[in-house]
């Protein structure tokens, strides 16, 4: 049991450490609204995975996975969003700023925590990878029997925090180095690259097959 759960652990790691769309959002989104930004949409990212989690667990994600309809829809629309992300912070970049104070008013009006928290549940919830994901590791690490349900679950909050807490810590890592980053040349050059992985990664999971 112990030794499963470490083995479930090391997996949990390499996949939230390695970067991706979840990864993209918090760094725009830190850079746009500041830590309380960066870490109310590692938030919603995290509550994306619980969803999915309490989905698994429920079965409702083999359905989703089984039908194409259902799962092509789910992807597209998630690419869209990564897409219009991407774009809203390639803009950004091309229009600039003069990266003091008044541009990090300008930007904490423009991405409240609540839209922070929305954008990065929506991030989560529109990858449909995270359904297949869950629905392939989870079942490995989890007992069958009566208690399948809560094994599920449990392992999908488990990985729902580990992911919040990195993400935390990238929120808090950029937010520190916030004076640095808001000077205009570095901060135009962050955001064309965060804005082209986005658009990048939108584009790869619309055009990814199963």
């Amino acid at each position: 049991m112990i030794t499963s759960f470490m083995a479930f652990l090391g997996v949990s790691a390499i996949v939230i450490m390695t970067p991706g769309p979840d990864t993209a959002v918090t760094v725009r989104n830190t850079l746009l609204g500041g830590r309380v930004a960066g870490i109310l949409t590692a938030l919603g990212i995290s509550t994306g995975q619980a969803i999915w989690a309490l989905a698994t667990s429920f079965g409702v994600v083999a359905l989703l996975v089984a039908s194409e309809v259902l799962f092509q829809a789910v992807k597209y629309a998630g690419a869209a969003y990564l897409i219009y992300l991407g774009l809203h912070a390639l803009i950004g970049a091309w229009r600039g700023g003069d990266g003091g104070p008044a541009a990090a008013r300008v930007d904490k009006a423009r991405l409240g925590p609540g839209k922070a928290f929305l954008q990065g549940l929506m991030s989560d919830l529109g990858n449909p990878k995270m359904a297949v994901f869950f629905a392939s590791l989870l079942p490995q690490f989890a007992t069958p029997g009566e208690g399948l349900f809560a094994a599920l679950m449990s392992l999908g909050l488990v990985f729902s925090l580990l992911t919040f807490l990195w993400l935390a810590v990238y929120a808090f890592v950029i937010a520190k180095a916030g004076e640095v980053l808001r000077r205009r040349a570095i901060r135009r050059w962050i955001e064309g690259v965060t804005g082209t992985l986005l658009v990048a990664l939108g584009v790869r999971i619309a055009a990814e097959q199963r």
